[in-house]
């Protein structure tokens, strides 16, 4: 179960090889949240192709 959604999203090359260390830094600014699934979709028509990120958190449990 989560309780959020981040979503990365790019069209344009250079953009696109720098959405890991987007997710990267979003991971390491928001430490306080548990990673609980994923999913990368890549689609194109004639002219764009676009890479999404999508990951899916909820707050880490409290000890």
């Amino acid at each position: 179960m989560f309780r959020g959604v981040k979503v990365f999203s790019a069209t344009k090359a250079r953009e696109r090889e720098d959405l890991g260390e987007q997710v990267t830094r979003w991971m390491r600014a928001n430490a306080d949240l548990e990673i609980v699934d994923r999913t990368v979709i890549q689609s194109s028509d004639n002219e764009f192709h676009c890479l999404t990120i999508a990951i899916f958190y909820r707050p880490k449990p409290k000890a």
